[in-house]
């Protein structure tokens, strides 16, 4: 079985954010990953992070806008100032806590001047931190209707037009049955670009059991295919205490 990590941006949500990190050890969780930690000061949930003994994974990117704007904005034409101004932010963050990646979103564009403005930003940021591992992420136009990135495909233009060591693609089972209509399929044909998994039940985004992916499968291709990096629960429970949607892990 892979390892699993825990989105506690999704699971322990009936928790305080703090008190989400030592549920999650407590539940076994060895890691986790974070939608956007930017509500707090770094050093909080640095500190809760180091008193849990946990590793974070992930942080998606860049901040969202608070005052109502777009939550990314990386393939935005006229967003390329605020996307450079924003990610150094990030990568204070992405230090400070020990980040091994950086989901950057695309956000909600289409067409050729997108795709450069997405390509020539990623270009950007991997150049600007070498050391500092960055994923793009295909999401499902249902949930993100005009989102840029919304297929694997485009994903695999992307990345070989970056070019860059350190940008990777990051499979999410639940996007990914979404999308193609079949998760395993599609982890058999980029699942060997992958350097982050995550997983959630199409189509309901439940905890793995429902639906039409066959996890135990999932995970065996998984394991079959060399991949060594963790396998992030991203899923909204279907149980009131997180602690009880945690079958699938056992």
């Amino acid at each position: 079985m892979p390892r699993f990590a825990a989105n506690i941006s999704m699971l322990f949500a009936e928790l305080p954010y703090l008190d989400r990190f030592q549920a999650a050890a407590a539940a076994g969780f060895e890691a986790v990953e974070i939608l956007y930690p930017y509500e707090l000061a770094a050093k909080e949930t640095q500190r809760a992070l180091l008193a849990n003994g946990l590793e974070l994974l992930l942080i998606n990117a860049p901040p969202p806008n608070y005052t109502g704007g777009m939550p990314g904005y990386a393939a935005v034409p006229e967003g390329v100032d605020r996307f450079q101004r924003d990610i150094r932010r990030v990568l204070r963050y992405a230090e400070a806590l020990k980040a091994g990646r950086i989901h950057v979103m695309a956000g909600y564009a289409k067409g050729e001047a997108a795709q450069e403005t997405f390509v020539e930003n990623l270009r950007w940021a991997a150049d600007r931190a070498p050391a500092q591992q960055f994923t793009i992420e295909p999401l499902n136009s249902g949930d993100q209707p005009g989102y840029f990135l919304d297929d694997y495909n485009l994903a695999m233009e992307v990345l070989a037009s970056v070019d860059r060591p350190n940008v990777g693609l990051q499979y999410d089972a639940y996007h990914a049955q979404l999308i193609h209509g079949d998760a395993a399929k599609v982890w058999e044909e980029f699942g060997s670009q992958a350097v982050h998994v995550q997983i959630g039940a199409a189509p309901g985004r439940c905890e793995p059991g429902t639906g039409p992916v066959d996890f135990q499968e999932l995970f065996a291709a998984i394991d079959a295919s060399g991949y060594e990096g963790w396998v992030s629960a991203e899923y909204t429970p279907s149980s009131k205490r997180t602690e009880d949607s945690l079958g699938w892990m056992r």
